[in-house]
């Protein structure tokens, strides 16, 4: 992860939930729309295509990205999955809860935006 993100920025948001869960001092991770897709490329490579566009001899635009997208859900789970934590999904919508796996069973509080309960 990018250390110049902010906190707030949904990866950066998302990886210092994981730690922090694992760590015993957090127990929950609100997010917004679940199903956002982002083009999660990797930085240096980034700059790479910005240094190779400055090099053009004329002045052109250009798209950069991986032309892969995943949603905010997948790195959710993916994230968690690095940790030893499987998630599993309860509701849909604003009602949308991620939970481990192993307590899907158990209903919890409903909030306006998804979140995740680690027991």
């Amino acid at each position: 992860m990018n250390p110049r993100r902010g906190e707030t920025f949904v990866t950066r948001k998302i990886t210092r939930a994981v730690a922090a869960i694992l760590a015993g001092k957090q127990d929950k991770l609100y997010l917004g729309n679940l199903d956002a897709k982002r083009d999660w490329g990797f930085a240096p490579e980034y700059v790479e295509c910005q240094w190779l566009m400055l090099q053009q001899e004329k002045p052109e635009d250009f798209v950069i990205g991986t032309g892969e997208s995943h949603s905010v859900r997948e790195f959710v789970e993916i994230a968690f999955q690095y940790a030893g934590i499987e998630i599993g999904w309860k509701g849909s919508g604003t009602d949308e809860k991620g939970l481990r796996a192993l307590y899907l069973q158990h209903d919890v509080n409903r909030r306006p935006k998804a979140w995740f309960c680690y027991h």
